[in-house]
């Protein structure tokens, strides 16, 4: 038995040299991306422009599935259990460090189970008002809701969806407080911010910049901790008396643990040179991109401080997340 495992030891050990001095060829067959929605998404359209990058760059091949449901969970769980040789890769977005928090009996661990290979980008959000509301900037805005708890009415795209959490994470933040008012239309949400129904939403650059250059919303600051490049006359939330706060989407990618460094590197190369690539920055940036192409130790690091924010954010505050 002991010279079995010795044997065994053995050839993994020579596996892993071989796999390390042979990285530069990796992968030697299709990689499959998996993505943890049914059907298009930003996410897979975004991951479409990295992999295709990579095709053009390299020839190598790299397939996208998609296993949606259960708010992501489906799709971690399958990528949690998959073979760690690289073959195997989840596509990943803020549900991957904000489920932690909602779901009490996941069957993985999201750091443990994990590989990081890098955050590639973040998105960014806007912070709008109404243009006759009592405030003109962020600051404004954030002295007005400590000097008035519960005026201000925030609209949202739903119970714990994006915009719930950045403003939840924002009074939070700033020890104020809103009301916030719950859509299931986010049309409707933007609609009753040009009306005057309600006062204050967040959103994306697309969704709200036609509005905000027409004069119908006040744009109050963006969202994320780094003024964007496309709109660098906007100041940050962060800049105007939140300091800690920078609430945005992001994309990154992850093997399964236990997949070899030199494979993890080999990918994280490929990806990070592909969200480097000017074609893919052009048709990303105008919706409040900032292109990353971080570490894998960056990301991993990035992956356990937000999946403790959330904990301590949803926990205090007893945020309910609606779930697909």
């Amino acid at each position: 038995m002991l010279r079995a495992i010795l044997l065994c030891v053995g050839a993994a050990a020579v596996s892993s040299a071989a796999l390390g001095q042979n990285a530069a060829d990796f992968p030697s067959k299709p990689v499959t991306v998996i993505i943890p929605y049914t059907g298009s998404s930003s996410l897979d359209t975004e991951f479409r422009l990295y992999t295709q990058s990579i095709i053009d760059a390299t020839g190598k091949q790299f397939i996208h599935d998609y296993k949606g449901g259960a708010g992501t969970t489906i799709a971690t769980a399958y990528v949690a259990k998959a073979a760690p040789d690289g073959y195997t890769l989840l596509a990943l977005m803020p549900p991957f460090t904000i489920n932690p928090a909602v779901y009490k009996d996941l069957s993985y661990d999201n750091v443990k189970d994990f590989a990081p290979i890098s955050m590639l980008s973040k998105h960014a959000g806007l912070l709008v008002a109404n243009p006759n509301a009592p405030f003109k900037t962020g600051a404004e805005y954030i002295a007005y809701a400590k000097a008035n708890p519960g005026k201000v009415n925030f609209a949202t795209s739903g119970l714990g969806g994006s915009s719930h959490l950045a403003g939840e994470w924002l009074h939070y933040e700033t020890k104020s407080k809103v009301t916030f008012v719950h859509y299931k239309a986010p049309n409707q949400r933007l609609l009753d911010l040009i009306s005057g129904r309600v006062d204050v939403t967040e959103g994306g650059f697309i969704a709200l910049s036609g509005f905000i250059k027409s004069g119908k919303m006040r744009v109050l600051g963006v969202t994320s901790n780094q003024r964007v490049p496309m709109w660098q006359e906007v100041p940050t939330i962060a800049e105007q008396g939140a300091p800690n706060y920078d609430y945005s989407g992001w994309v990154g990618l992850t093997a399964p643990a236990r997949t070899p460094p030199a494979v993890v590197g080999r990918l994280n190369a490929l990806f990070v040179k592909a969200s480097k690539d000017p074609n893919v920055i052009k048709k990303l940036e105008a919706d409040g991109t900032l292109m990353i192409g971080g570490t894998p130790e960056q990301f991993r690091d990035f992956i356990i401080t937000d999946t403790n924010r959330w904990r301590k954010l949803i926990g205090e505050l007893g945020i309910q997340i609606e779930v697909e």
